[in-house]
Parts: structure tokens; C-alpha cells; sequence
């Protein structure tokens, strides 16, 4: 059976969720050493985070993009995750889910966090039928991530270039057994495109 269109997959706990980043060195690898990001961190721009191991293997390359080089696993409050969503507005205008999209403008400059749903990768990071889930955190939400929310950071930059070499290789299985377990994330209700 066939994952349903949008579904937030992740890895976590009964308290924390895992989404995934990449930044350059000289922050990812402070903020894995400290847990917690370092001063050079700009609290007030959107930051993206991504559930999805693979949707960010897909958008840093496996960790081989200019200022994407260290990928971090951040495990985040499971109450952060979910005020996150919450509060969030989706990033583009959908035509039957929006009234207008003079409302839809409204709502997104309201709303400190935005939801994203682009498709989800394979392990040769094709695209999937389904969608995976990007969180974009903005003012409030982009302080309470960095301040409150954050539990540890972990560099997984190693593990994402293991996987890639073993793609590489062909050796798909084995690529596969060393993914993160992501599991369907219930109890949240995060915007969805509804409209055609």
C-alpha cells in the first residue's frame, strides 16, 4: 500500500521529533560540538528544517553543496514541533484551499512558520509519488527552535556520505539498512493543499 499523498515522516520519540539540516563547517560542525547553534547563526532569517533524511540528502547533494557541507540531525521538543505547525501557514497560494489569494498573503505574513510538501526522494533521489514535509521557522519560531526547542544536534555528514558511497557502488541494500528509521508522525495536523 501506497503512503498517503502528504504524510509527516520522521524518526522520534514519545518527546522529540528529528528533522535534519545542512550548513557550512563553520556552523554545523560548532553547533554539533555544543548543541546548540553558535553566535554566527542569524536568528532572524526563515531557517528550513526537513523530517525527511532523504528530502535532505536531495537538496545538499549528500552533504557535497557549497554551504551545505555538514548535515545535521536535530532532535527538537515534540510541543516546539507541534506549536510549529500550528502556527504555520502554507508557502504558496492553492487555489480551493486559500478563499483568495489576498487571504492567503494575509495569513502568510501572520504566521511565524510555513509549510511546504515537495515530493519525497528515493535512495537515488528520484522523486516519489508522495510529499515530504518542510517546515520553514521565521521570527518567533526561528528563536524558540534555536532557544528552547533544541535537545542535541548530531553531525551525520559521515553516515550521508557512507549511504552515497554505497548508492554509488550499487550496493542499494546495504544503502537502504543505514537509513534513519522514519516512521508516519500522527497527531499533528499540518496545513495541506486541498484545491486542484
Amino acid at each position: 500500500m501506497s503512503p498517503p499523498q502528504h504524510e509527516i515522516r520522521a524518526r522520534y520519540t514519545a518527546t522529540t521529533v528529528t528533522v535534519h539540516q545542512a550548513y557550512p563547517p563553520s556552523i554545523g560542525r560548532p553547533a554539533a560540538r555544543d548543541g546548540r547553534f553558535p553566535a554566527a547563526w542569524k536568528r532572524d532569517r526563515m531557517t528550513w528544517i526537513k523530517p525527511s533524511f532523504l528530502w535532505m540528502m536531495y537538496r545538499c547533494g549528500w552533504g557535497t553543496k557549497e554551504g551545505q557541507e555538514t548535515v545535521l540531525a536535530l532532535e527538537i521538543t515534540r510541543e516546539g514541533f507541534g506549536w510549529a505547525l500550528e502556527n504555520a501557514a502554507l508557502s504558496h497560494y492553492v487555489r480551493g484551499t486559500h478563499p483568495d489569494r489576498a487571504t492567503w498573503q494575509r495569513d502568510l505574513r501572520s504566521s511565524p512558520t510555513r509549510v511546504q510538501w515537495d515530493p519525497e526522494r528515493d535512495l537515488h533521489l528520484n522523486p516519489l509519488p508522495h510529499r515530504s514535509l518542510q517546515l520553514g521557522l521565521g521570527g518567533e519560531a526561528a528563536r524558540r527552535y534555536a532557544d528552547e526547542w533544541l535537545v542535541s544536534v548530531t553531525d551525520v555528514t559521515p553516515l550521508a556520505h557512507e549511504i552515497h558511497a554505497l548508492v554509488r557502488a550499487g550496493e542499494d541494500a546495504k544503502a537502504a539498512a543505514l537509513l534513519p528509521a522514519e516512521e508516519p508522525l500522527t497527531g499533528f495536523r499540518p496545513p495541506v493543499p486541498t484545491g486542484p
